[in-house]
This record gives C-alpha cells, structure tokens and sequence, in this order.
C-alpha cells in the first residue's frame, strides 16, 4: 500500500504541519516581514485592462509537466527531418488542417480545436527552470534549487491567493481554498528534494498552496505509470465523511489553547498569518463541498478509466470536480517520482518510457479534461495553461545509463493553452526543420504569465512589498500574447 502524504513541513516550537491540521489550524505558516498594502503598489497608468478578456477567467486551472517534454516527440514533430532528429515517432494530422502532432497523441490531435497551440516558446536558461515559468522571477538561475530561499518569487496561484484574501479579487465562497495542487507539494518524493516554483515564495508559507495526499496503490512502482481503482486523494484535514460538530468543538478548543500562545507565536515571523488560517480552517473543516469534490469514487467507473488510472489522470478528474465546487486555481503537477531524471526528463531510456508511459497517459487524461470541461460548460470561463520548463535536445545523447534520450533545450518547445476565450484550433509561432530555433513569433514565459494575470483580471504590472524597503512586479518585464486573447 502507497500512502503518499503531503509535507511534513515543521512550524515554529516543532509544531508539525499536520499536527495543526488536524487542530483545523491549517497550516500555522505566515508571510514574512512587515504587514502587506492592501493594494499592493498597482500601476496606475495601466490600460492592459483595455485590451480583450481582461478578467474573462473566473478560474484557473494549470498542468505542470515538470521535466519538460520534448517538443519534436509531443506537439511540434518534423517528419521530414533526417531519423538522427525526428527519432522513431510518426507524425499524425490533427483536428486542425495542417497541424501534425506525434502518433502517440492521437486523442489529444482530436480537441486541439478547443486550444491554441503555442510552438514558439523560447527563453535562455536551459535549466528546469520551474520558478522562471511560474513566479517569472528573473534570478531563476541562482535560486532555481533553493525552495525556500529568501528571494523566491510566489507562484502565480500564490498571488492569485494573496490578492484574493486582500479583496482585489471576488472573494471566495466561505469555507473555500483559493489555492490547490494535486496530487503533492511539488518534489515531494523526488531525490534530491528540492525543485522549486509552486510556492508562496516572499509572501510567506501561508500562501503556498493548500496541497492534496494519496492514499493508494501502485502496481508497477511509480503511481504515474498505474494507480488501482481505490487510490483516493485528501487534503491533510482529512476528508472523511461525516465530521461531527463535538469535532469541531473539540478543535476549537484546542485552538483556544494555541490562542493563549498567540502572543509568543507572533513573535516568529513564519507565523504571523495564524489568524487568517485559523479562520480559514474552521470554515474549511465545516464544509463539505470542497473535501467531497475530492470523492472521485462518486464518478462513473468509466469515466475515470476515461481519464486514465494513472495519477496524473485521476488528479486532473479531481481537479475539474474542485473548479465545480468554486476553487478559483488549481494546479496538477506531473511531478518526478524518485531519483532525478525521471518522468519527462529524459535524458535516457527516451522512447522507451515516452511510448510506455508518458505520451499515452497524458493523451488519455488531456484530452478527457478538455471535453469533460467543455461540456459540464466550464471551459468558456476556466483557463487551462499545460506548461512545461523548457523543451528538449533536437540531437540524441548518448548515456551510460540506458538508450539514448533528450536533454535540456530551452531555446524552442511547445505549449497548450485553452478556455477563458482563448482561440480554438489556432497554432502560434513555429521552428525550423529541426525544432531547435525559433522562426516566427518567439514567446517568453514571461509573456505567458502576462497574459495569464491579464485574464484573471490582473494587471501584470502591478508591484507587491517585497521587504520593507524594496518592491517587485508580479512579472519582471514580458508582454501580453494578444493572439492568446481572441
């Protein structure tokens, strides 16, 4: 039996993160430094608003493909390049005329017309560069293995929360996370321990997000090969049936007892937000919604084999039942399991494990979520950003560690954006013969993260305190995809 938990992350005093869970503190962890403006420091100036589909999404959904897919093996193939580059994949037509994607996608080729297909995506560290795609933080380089280092920027779900719990946003429905990540805290079970990117960075713990746990089995090792029908998701409250009042008094209680330590708790700045999580935790505990959209066994049998067994399949099944119950962002993360290398890092064993694995569950679970979101009617105001960190090797290395594979190439990769009124069947940007440089309409991270503030209702530009004596932007430079906007 797997049971793959959520952080064990210890609080001031050894006060374990689960401990307060279960006392419905959730999470005793606050921002760092001094107290927060409400408005942040939001350029006045601005007239981003103007342009289309400001505001459009109501929520956010985001699938991290972390390691980085090769982009001549998923969505930017070049057949007619010599087999030293193209490697063993076929290419296939799509949905959308002209657009050819790997053989192994042949479910995703078919809802490419609910999406835009960027092929154009470009920036200069080839590096995972995790927390340089999410946070937009220009220093990636020099943090990008640090989790916790002091100059981390928040992930963009981060400020989505923060913004949400200072009132720039609409609030959410009492008793409702802003902010959650299947199926783990990111780099929870990969050796070493350490990516970055999906956390509250500067603004505190209290804004990572409110991760799920796994309970379940994996028949062949890795959950993201296989999961059994009984593997369950909750968030470390735990989210059995049936809660019971006296519970929650007795929780109560207990936090009436951490109260009388409030005084000496204030004075550790990774504490200061006890207050508002408390709050939060009592309503959370009260509400059923939330932790019942965790209850994928409530769905039809064929439905999740629909999805996929596989851990990411089922984690984006449940990630669409929480934007039903009124999450406002939500993240899954194909995450590494085990040593480094694995998953979509592949620096060896390529085919092998794209084929096996990797290409087949992603079609299976991408495509699902796409139609499943379109026709419960969650797509016209849902936007869906499929990211990766860089792209992959147009060359194959040679490795003392099995068949040849792919490295790191960040210069062009591919990626899939839809919802919120993002244009249907359009491809933006293109390769050369080999997908190694960009030819036409090269984009940023940056620009994504832009664009996707710009829809969420954010003004990219806008600053937040960063410490006392120093401000940062939510993006540091990068522009507005227009095509991305309809």
């Amino acid at each position: 039996m797997l049971r793959v938990l959520g952080s064990a992350r210890r609080c001031s005093k050894g006060l374990s993160r689960r401990a307060l869970l279960q006392t419905g503190a959730l999470g005793l962890c606050g921002v760092a430094g001094a107290k927060w403006p409400r408005n942040g420091l939001a350029n006045e100036d601005s007239n981003t608003a103007n342009l289309p589909g400001f505001g459009r999404a109501k929520r956010c959904l985001v699938l991290y493909v972390y390691g980085a897919w090769s982009q001549l093996d998923t969505f930017d193939p070049k057949p007619d390049a010599p087999a030293e580059i193209r490697g063993e994949f076929d290419a296939i037509e799509s949905c959308i005329s002209g657009v050819r994607v790997c053989e192994h996608l042949p479910l995703s080729a078919r809802v490419l017309d609910r999406c835009t297909l960027v092929r154009s995506m470009s920036h200069p560290w080839n590096i995972h560069s995790a927390s340089y795609t999410l946070t937009g933080n220009p220093n990636t380089e020099l943090i990008e293995g640090r989790q916790r280092h002091p100059d981390q920027w928040p992930y963009l779900g981060s400020v989505v929360d923060y913004l949400t719990a200072q009132g720039d946003l609409r609030p959410p429905i009492r008793g409702t996370p802003t902010n959650v990540m299947l199926p783990w805290r990111q780099s929870l079970f990969a050796r070493p321990n350490k990516r970055s990117g999906t956390f509250g960075g500067f603004l505190g713990t209290s804004f990572d997000p409110l991760w799920t746990e796994f309970h379940g089995e994996a028949p062949l090792g890795d959950p993201f090969r296989a999961i059994t029908p009984e593997g369950r998701f909750q968030f470390g409250a735990g989210d059995a049936d049936g809660i019971t009042l006296d519970t929650l008094d007795t929780r109560r209680s207990l936090l009436t007892q951490l109260e009388a330590q409030r005084a000496h708790l204030q004075r550790a700045s990774s504490v200061t937000s006890y207050t508002r999580q408390r709050e939060f935790a009592l309503d959370f505990l009260a509400t059923s919604k939330v932790r019942d959209a965790l209850r994928i066994d409530r769905e039809a049998l064929s439905l999740r084999e629909d999805y996929g067994m596989t851990l990411f399949g089922q984690a984006c099944l449940s990630a669409r039942r929480l934007l039903e119950a009124d999450v406002k962002f939500v993240t899954v993360v194909w995450d590494e399991y085990g040593q480094t290398d694995e998953s979509w890092d592949t620096h060896y064993d390529h085919h092998s494990r794209m084929k096996g694995y990797l290409l087949p569950s992603f079609d299976k679970a991408f495509s699902t979520l796409l139609t499943d979101l379109d026709t419960r009617g969650l797509l016209d105001d849902t936007l869906v950003l499929c990211l990766s960190e860089h792209g992959r090797t147009p060359h194959f290395d040679i490795t003392s560690s099995g068949a040849p594979g792919r490295g790191h190439w960040s210069r062009a990769y591919s990626q899939i954006f839809a919802g919120a009124g993002i244009p249907g069947g359009r491809t933006i940007g293109a390769t050369d013969a080999t997908a190694a440089e960009v030819t036409d309409r090269p984009i940023d991270p940056k620009d994504i993260l832009c664009t996707a503030y710009h829809l969420l209702g954010i003004d990219a530009r806008r600053e937040l305190l960063m410490s006392p004596s120093r401000t940062v932007p939510l993006v540091s430079g990068g522009t507005i995809v227009r095509e991305l906007l309809g």
